[in-house]
């Protein structure tokens, strides 16, 4: 049976999982659909059906999503967009016979999706006992007035701190709060832009009496490493892999035992099904806890290095298969080229001089 299989809106780089799909060990034949609200968007030229879908969101999205699997018969979604809500409409798309490769349980997604209710839940679950890994200092505000008391608090120590939203992915948002950005020394470095003063921070803050929840955070100057993960669909942890980012795009697959027994002890918690990803950064040896996304994370190709084409397994558990024994190939260093890619071609052809 050919499987239809539809990606909504995605990064660029599920191009590379709907290959792997599509290139699978089983043979396995699929139609693969996506869409997006940009016609120019570079992975249609991965996909056999693509088109465009429209710019909204909520309910009205989830209606769309379903007249769309109606539509063109899809058996399996993959969604980004609005995969939160999707995880609380699964019995909408249960009952049109389409499986969505999403965690099923929408009280752990909503929990997933909020950095601090997440944090909040590791801290109590440090509390009855079971560490599973430590979260940075951080504190939630609302107010200009608030950010100032935990600027003040959280920086006694000679801490650097940044900035982020409770809700989103990334580095949307992110911003190291350092006061040398109001220098001429710095208008002349090469620094990163996600730098920003204290004052610039709360100037901008006090512009509004309340803003949406920020979270005011240590920053992490250490290692940042990315684990993608793959469970069965009661949660079981099958693979943890944890992928060091380097210098520019340069990416390291290591064996770190520390690490994968961080993915163990989520998995063993929160029995997140399918696919998802952890990311960590070290600070003085201790790792500590970035974010954790129930999906295919933006580097997971690079993971897929180590010979398990983790895109198209996630589908097969999905829809009740079983998994075949792998072994990971590990101690993997890899970065990635810009490619050029023709999305139309005009017929006009001009003179040559």
């Amino acid at each position: 049976m050919v499987l239809h299989i539809w990606f909504n809106r995605w990064f660029s780089t599920v191009a590379h999982y709907m290959d792997m799909i599509r290139n699978n060990p089983d043979q396995q034949q699929f139609v693969i659909y996506g869409t997006h609200p940009n016609p120019d968007t570079v992975y249609f030229k991965n996909c056999d059906i693509s088109g465009p879908e429209p710019d909204i969101c909520g309910e009205e999205y989830i209606q769309f999503c379903l007249d769309y699997c109606i539509q063109n018969n899809i058996h399996i979604f993959v969604p980004r967009k609005e995969n939160v809500l999707i995880s609380q409409h699964l019995d909408k798309f249960e009952k049109i016979g389409v499986k969505v490769l999403v965690c099923p349980k929408s009280n752990l997604m909503r929990l997933m999706d909020d950095k601090a209710a997440f944090y909040r839940a590791l801290e109590n679950k440090e509390q009855e006992g079971h560490i599973i890994v430590q979260v940075p200092a951080y504190q939630i505000v609302t107010t200009a007035n608030s950010f100032k008391h935990a600027y003040e608090a959280l920086s006694k120590e000679n801490t650097t701190l940044c900035i982020k939203p409770i809700v989103g992915e990334g580095a949307s948002g992110f911003r190291i709060i350092d006061d040398t950005v109001d220098t001429v020394p710095f208008l002349f470095s090469t620094a990163a832009s996600q730098r920003i003063s204290y004052e610039t921070v709360y100037k901008t803050l006090s512009s509004q009496e309340h803003f949406p929840e920020l979270m005011v955070i240590e920053y992490l100057d250490g290692y940042e490493y990315s684990i993608d993960c793959l469970a069965d669909s009661d949660g079981g942890l099958l693979a943890a892999i944890p992928r060091k980012k380097g210098q520019g795009r340069i990416q390291e697959i290591v064996y770190n035992e520390e690490l994968i027994r961080i993915a163990e002890k989520m998995a063993e918690h929160f029995k997140i099904p399918y696919v998802f990803n952890i990311q960590i950064r070290y600070k003085d040896g201790v790792p500590k806890l970035l974010e954790i996304n129930p999906r295919m994370s933006g580097g997971l190709h690079i993971s897929c290095l180590t010979d398990i084409n983790i895109p198209y397994y996630a589908v097969k558990l999905l829809l009740g298969g079983k998994m075949d024994s792998f072994h990971l190939q590990y101690d993997v260093k890899a970065t990635y080229l810009e490619q050029s890619v023709v999305l139309r071609k005009y017929n006009s052809v001009l003179p040559t001089m």
